[in-house]
């Protein structure tokens, strides 16, 4: 469905639905990065709080005007707008990312409530959704005072080095290990072959043989 032709009742049930999903986002990004980047996980926690004061609001503005049944309307269902990355794909983000992403979610969100405000017509309903378009531009301004203020207690310096060493222990560590226990079983065969048969061409066909062994089991392990 296209968004101009979307009734109020509509508008509100979009808002409420999107509300969720974000916050539902923040707190997915928080459980992420408490272990290791514990502020950073409080900042999301707040954020995803503030998102579910919007939806309550919504809601009790939707009962009002609108009555109980509130249709599932996504933002993927309505042309115009994108959907957010989700969360779950992200789960070993950086802090930084994450704050980024944030970041466009909000905007996304404030650009949403200013243009659904300007086609409300019911008074209650359009001061409601400016309301909401200024408090997004609020934790616009809130995420970055908080960048501002990590970088300058130079936690974000912290922050880089713990992820660095994240990324050594989860992906460089054990595909390392991994390409050494890959070469050696590679190359043991070839070796022997060489000796045993002092033949160039053997030699060869073995070789190729355990490096698409090594190859095919290397992937499968990969994979799983």
């Amino acid at each position: 469905m296209r968004f101009r032709d979307l009734t109020e009742a509509q508008l509100l049930a979009l808002a409420i639905t999107a509300e969720e999903e974000d916050g539902r986002i923040y707190r997915d990004y928080a459980e992420s990065l408490r272990p290791n980047f514990p502020d950073t996980a409080a900042l999301f926690n707040r954020m995803a709080e503030e998102e579910s004061g919007h939806r309550h609001r919504l809601i009790e503005l939707h009962r009002q005007r609108f009555g109980e049944h509130i249709p599932l309307i996504r933002r993927q269902d309505v042309k115009g707008f994108l959907a957010p990355r989700s969360s779950w794909l992200t789960l070993n983000v950086r802090p930084e990312k994450a704050r980024e992403e944030a970041t466009l979610m909000e905007i996304e969100a404030r650009r949403f409530y200013e243009t659904a405000a300007q086609r409300a017509t019911d008074a209650g309903v359009r001061q409601l959704l400016g309301d909401l378009a200024q408090e997004e531009g609020k934790h616009e301004q809130l995420a970055a005072a908080i960048n501002t203020s990590q970088a300058t207690r130079h936690e974000s310096v912290e922050e880089h080095a713990v992820a660095k060493r994240l990324f050594v222990l989860r992906f460089m560590q054990p595909g390392l290990a991994g390409l050494m226990d890959g070469s050696v079983s590679t190359l043991a065969p070839l070796f022997a072959a060489a000796f045993a048969t002092s033949s160039t061409t053997d030699t060869f066909k073995v070789g190729l043989a355990a490096s698409i062994g090594a190859g095919i089991s290397m992937g499968l392990a990969a994979a799983t």
